[in-house]
């Protein structure tokens, strides 16, 4: 697997962590650079975490791949509808305080199940190795959490400059945006997501995996 492909599957995997972002973005009054840079830690270490859990446990845990998408839409089912009714409640246009370290911790797990799935699709491939004869796996999980960690920060910034201006309304976006994500990352695990919404190396990986139930 050369760096162009790992490259691809990192901006794939990123997707949903940049949208989240957007929606964490929204939820400061204004734009802290500490706080941006947590969340951008938390969402591409967690994407870079859980590829390395996947590729280590490799078939062990088999049962992650199908089980972990259905956690993953509960949770952002959840704390979507939960943004959506905030921004419904909420009359006024300030911006609501800085989510939790809790709902941060909640949001990357909940972003990065799919890349675990991909973790474990590298432990089946002979060219991803831990060290040598290979693509190193720790090369590869630097790449996705690097492209995470940044494109995370580019969203919390659109999200800001969006949110300052019409929170109310990008309150109500953000959460409808988190519910959307979630089911879309249920249908893409039960194959019914069409092709072009899809992260072809994310649904493949769970595919191929099913075949080794």
């Amino acid at each position: 697997m050369v760096f162009s492909d790992i490259l691809l599957i990192g901006v794939g995997l990123s997707m949903d962590a940049f949208a989240v972002s957007m929606c964490q973005g929204v939820s400061m009054k204004k734009l802290d650079l500490g706080k941006t840079a947590l969340i951008a830690l938390f969402f591409g270490g967690f994407q870079a975490l859980m590829p390395l859990l996947g590729f280590a446990l490799g078939s062990t845990f088999a049962s992650a791949i199908t089980i972990g998408p259905w956690i993953a839409f509960g949770l952002l089912l959840i704390l979507g509808i939960k943004m959506l009714i905030d921004g419904i409640r909420n009359k006024g246009e300030e911006p609501s305080e800085f989510g939790s370290i809790g709902k941060l911790f909640i949001l990357a797990i909940a972003t990065s199940i799919d890349a675990f799935a991909v973790g474990v699709t590298f432990s089946m491939q002979e060219g991803i190795v831990w060290l040598t004869g290979g693509t190193s796996i720790f090369l590869a999980i630097a790449l996705i959490g690097a492209t995470t960690f940044v494109l995370s920060l580019i969203g919390v910034w659109i999200g800001n400059r969006f949110g300052l201006r019409y929170h109310r309304a990008a309150t109500i976006v953000g959460g409808i945006i988190l519910i959307l994500i979630g089911i879309k990352i249920l249908l893409e695990a039960l194959g019914v997501l069409p092709d072009f919404l899809r992260c072809g190396m994310v649904s493949d990986s769970v595919a191929l995996h099913i075949l080794y139930l």
